[in-house]
């Protein structure tokens, strides 16, 4: 479907659900619906990012296919929500790369695995990759500091620029001419929604398994966030070790870096691997398989990376821990260079549409007060 076609479906589908509000009280998305009369592309931008994808609207409607109405909300917004990543990438030609999720994931870690190798033989030779290297400093053995740190940073940097010049076109065209909402109480309440995943409860039954729901997608959710959480504050603990108290990693097994790393890993590759799982036995119908192939993509590139992560913890004091390493660091790379152009923003749109909404509760409340 072409965007155009895709707005003037979720318009149409949407003055059947306005019409019947059967599914008012699920989520944000249908009382956000109500206030619009019709639907515009930035609507439906707004509405397919503030949608969950819990699918507990089309276990409840009576005008699902075949039903002549053919309403199918999940399908409608997944199609949009993959549409607005696209639309909003930045730089905007990149956007082509949301089509085609799977050869982007592949070439980038192929991309980064590459550049890993190389630089290690470059600077330490084949002994860097096939050599045992034990104690403080091993890491930098197979490959030194600044060959780790200056394409990190490079990467980090460029990501960030990407991700703020995305979120920044989103929530501008958003707003309008309304106020402003990414700040304050809206904002305050969008993160408390997005991080107690308020919205994967799927209006109280759980998500996208059977008509009964089941709360194991927001489970498997919450170990994937929370272990990439505890794997970023390992690495913010490691660079502090380093650069203040001047200890070299590798670490020992009892220690911040490496407790917060174990953990993480652990949880991401769990939550990961289960979302997959999920993602082959729901019922299909709900589903647009372009967001399918963003979601299965995505969850791939993040069990990778734990399980590599885990594999160089395993095996550091080993022969082996120069091409773990490197295949760890490419990894890493891969899912840094598709964070723009993947699954990885939907966080960042949905906390925007999230904030959207809250701003828009409350002046409907102050209005009808």
């Amino acid at each position: 479907m072409t965007p155009l076609e895709i707005v003037a479906e979720a318009d149409r589908q949407f003055t059947v659900c306005n019409a019947c509000r059967y599914c008012e009280g699920f989520c944000a998305v249908f009382g956000a619906a109500e206030l619009r009369a019709s639907l515009e592309q930035h609507d439906v931008a707004y509405l397919a990012n503030l949608c969950h994808d819990c699918r507990m609207c089309y276990d409840a409607c009576p005008f699902t296919p075949p039903h002549e109405y053919a309403v199918n909300i999940p399908q409608i917004l997944a199609e949009a929500r993959a549409d607005s990543y696209a639309q909003y990438a930045t730089p905007s030609a990149l956007g082509a790369l949301f089509r085609a999720p799977r050869r982007t994931a592949l070439g980038a870690v192929g991309l980064g695995v590459a550049g890993a190798l190389a630089a290690t033989f470059a600077t330490s030779g084949a002994s860097g990759v096939v050599t045992a290297h034990i104690g403080p400093g091993a890491f930098y053995a197979v490959l030194p500091y600044l060959a780790m740190v200056i394409p990190a940073v490079t990467v980090a940097l460029g990501v960030l620029l990407a991700f703020v010049l995305g979120a920044r076109r989103y929530a501008q065209e958003l707003r309008g001419d309304g106020p402003a909402f990414m700040r304050g109480k809206p904002l305050a309440k969008a993160l408390h929604e997005a991080f107690a995943l308020v919205y994967l409860r799927g209006g109280g039954g759980g998500c996208y398994e059977d008509e009964r729901g089941s709360g194991r997608r927001r489970l498997f959710h919450m170990f994937v966030f929370w272990g990439f959480c505890a794997d970023f504050a390992s690495t913010i603990s490691a660079a502090i070790m380093q650069e203040f108290l001047r200890l070299l990693p590798p670490y020992p097994i009892i220690s911040v870096p490496v407790v917060l790393g174990t953990i993480g890993g652990l949880a991401l590759a769990f939550g990961a691997a289960g979302l997959l799982w999920l993602k082959r036995i729901v019922d299909p119908a709900p589903q647009a398989e372009r967001m399918v192939a963003l979601d299965v993509a995505f969850l791939s590139l993040l069990l990778a990376t734990a399980l590599s992560g885990l594999a160089v913890l395993s095996f550091r004091e080993t022969a082996a821990l120069g091409l773990l390493l490197a295949l760890h660091l490419g990894t890493l790379a891969g899912l840094a260079l598709t964070a723009p152009y993947g699954k990885f923003v939907h966080f960042i749109y949905r906390l925007i549409a999230l904030a959207k909404h809250a701003a828009e509760q409350s002046q409907l409340n102050s209005t009808s007060q």
